[in-house]
């Protein structure tokens, strides 16, 4: 095949064995790759709880990595989440998807449970599994340094857990590269489960393409469009200011979630945004392989510069007007693999239950708590919502399906609302971004304080991240190209003929798939939800803006309207005429 490689390795870390699956080209045509490739091979698995070692812990690149296509170094990961029982998948930067395809392989499906931490090595000639037990509690960083100076992987790439990971928090990330990460619903703690400690992969091979002039032309209309696009090459957009660039927007839309999102506006923003840190730490830029906008910020003395979450959460939604200790708490998820979101509404909830300020020094002591398991962060990393309801107060945690919220506060825009309770890994803005027609204005823009006609944009938005996440390219770039030239490039390098319109259904296909697995497991209508306080409480308003609570009654209208454009019966379960078109089973 053009594209993909048509090998994925299987591991049993019970039986120490790993093999070889060749799929059918239909399969890969069908699923494209990434996500729908790790939906596919999970789909019969799911029934397991997340600590079974029957289940799958799935690592899938996509037709367009090892090619000139842009954005193409990203890969999916797939498992269930130990925070929410739920579908988790996360799309992820660094190298090891380029390096993966040059390794030979399209995947990794990771089975059993090893006796002893143990570490994975992929090259051109074999295979191995090595004891890794001298190598359990060493912080990211060094365990980095110590991957990459191993004979054979100073050009490798890698993907490992830290002591989070070790030390059960539900949340818990897979790190790539050092500091990329599979972040949200505790991928990491999955991996850390089957005893794995790490995957180092090198190779030098190359992707057949189909047609490469025809690649080449879908590249270069791609980059005619991202040159033009204000948001992702202006002088304020991502590839300056990397994803910071919207914190001063979320404040000025008085959206930042403040204080547990109880307000929705921090008085001291201005003094924190993107560009508070490249004065102080003189950022300048790299990213993922392949990549051109190059929106990652790392400082002069080597200071890995906070995602735009990260940077809003440690400072608005814990009440924290320090910049250089919003620095070190992104440093501190960084070294034990935790993910930062969820870290700071667990301490955002905790703050709000106990009363307590989140000083930078409490800040800090609470995430190395989290990360340890000790004290009051031993529950802390078991979640904000079950810290919330062991306390009597689970109204105060801000998540849907259990996963925490981003930094969108969906009183601001209420497309995300609909967007978070639908998702089907929870509280995510991933699965549909409608920030970007609600407040960046593309392709369109649409009244970010009305929920009218949202349905249909979030389900469509749902579809075209999913075939994105397959591919697999990154989101951002679809501020500016669409699936019109990415179906191009798809048929530069796998030379299968298909169209937006035919990659938009593959990517119905790939999510409904996801509802049919959160169905199976006990989830309904009554998951598809978020907090009462963004329907009772209003946010911070102004004398020109006014930020009331969501009309639960809209809300619930324009749910029911999703479901039925979804193909989902009134409880957001599959229906079997839905499942019959998709060629599905229910």
């Amino acid at each position: 095949m053009h594209g993909w490689s048509g090998k994925i390795l299987t591991v049993n870390l019970t039986e120490r064995t790993t093999a070889e699956l060749i799929l059918p080209a239909e399969v890969y045509q069908r699923n494209i790759g990434g996500k729908g490739l790790c939906g596919e091979l999970l789909f019969d698995h799911f029934r397991y709880v997340w600590d079974d070692p029957r289940l799958p812990l799935a690592f899938m690149t996509g037709p367009l990595n090892n090619t000139s296509s842009p954005t193409s170094g990203r890969m999916t990961v797939m498992s269930r989440s130990p925070l929410t029982g739920a579908v988790c998948d996360a799309s992820v930067g660094g190298r090891l998807g380029t390096v993966l395809k040059r390794a030979g392989y399209d995947g990794i499906l990771v089975t059993g449970r090893s006796g002893d931490w143990c570490g994975l090595t992929i090259n051109e000639s074999g295979v191995a599994l090595q004891s890794a037990g001298h190598l359990a509690g060493f912080a990211i960083s060094d365990l980095h340094a110590r991957l990459t100076t191993a004979p054979g992987m100073q050009s490798g790439a890698h993907a490992m857990v830290g002591p989070a990971a070790e030390n059960g928090v539900r949340y818990a990330a897979i790190v790539f590269d050092g500091h990329y990460f599979a972040g949200r619903g505790g991928l990491g703690l999955v991996m850390a489960e089957k005893r794995l400690k790490f995957i180092s992969v090198s190779g030098t091979l190359k992707t057949d393409v189909f047609d490469r002039n025809e690649l080449k032309l879908a590249r270069e209309e791609i980059y005619r469009l991202v040159a033009a696009s204000p948001v992702l090459t202006g002088d304020l957009g991502l590839t300056n200011y990397g994803t910071g660039a919207l914190y001063d927007l979320m404040r000025s839309r008085r959206m930042m979630p403040t204080n547990n999102f109880r307000q929705t506006y921090f008085e001291p923003a201005p003094s924190m945004n993107a560009y508070a840190y490249k004065k102080r730490y003189a950022t300048k830029k790299f990213g993922c392989a392949g990549c051109h906008i190059l929106c990652k910020k790392v400082g002069e003395r080597g200071e890995i510069i906070p995602e735009f979450e990260t940077m809003s959460h440690f400072s608005a939604l814990v009440g924290n007007a320090d910049l250089d200790a919003v620095v070190a708490a992104n440093r501190v998820c960084n070294e034990t693999g935790m993910d930062t979101i969820s870290a700071a509404v667990a301490l955002a909830t905790y703050a709000e239950i106990t009363g307590l300020q989140m000083t930078p020094e409490v800040l800090l002591k609470m995430l190395e708590d989290i990360a340890c398991g000790r004290n009051d962060g031993a529950l802390l990393g078991q979640g904000a919502l079950r810290y919330a309801r062991e306390s009597g107060r689970p109204e105060v945690a801000m998540v849907s399906k259990g996963l925490e919220f981003p930094a969108y506060d969906p009183r601001g825009a209420y497309g995300m609302a609909l967007a978070y309770a639908t998702s089907t890994r929870g509280g995510c803005h991933l699965r549909a971004y409608p920030v970007a027609h609600e407040i960046l204005r593309k392709p369109v823009a649409t009244d970010r304080f009305s929920l009218s006609g949202k349905a249909r944009i979030i389900k469509i938005s749902e579809d075209m991240n999913a075939v994105v996440d397959s591919l697999t390219a990154c989101k951002f770039l679809f501020f500016a190209a669409s699936l019109e030239e990415y179906a191009k490039a798809l048929q530069g390098v796998t030379g299968m003929r298909t169209s937006a319109q035919e990659l938009l259904k593959a990517g119905e296909r790939i999510y409904y798939r996801e509802r049919i697995m959160n169905a199976r497991n006990g989830f309904t209508a009554a998951d598809d939800d978020i907090p009462a306080r963004f329907f009772r409480e209003s946010g911070s308003s102004s004398e020109s803006l006014r930020i009331d609570p969501i009309n639960r009654s809209e809300f619930l209208r324009e749910r029911a309207a999703y479901y039925r454009i979804r193909g989902l019966d009134d409880q957001g379960l599959p229906t079997q005429e839905k499942c019959r078109e998709l060629d599905l089973p229910c």
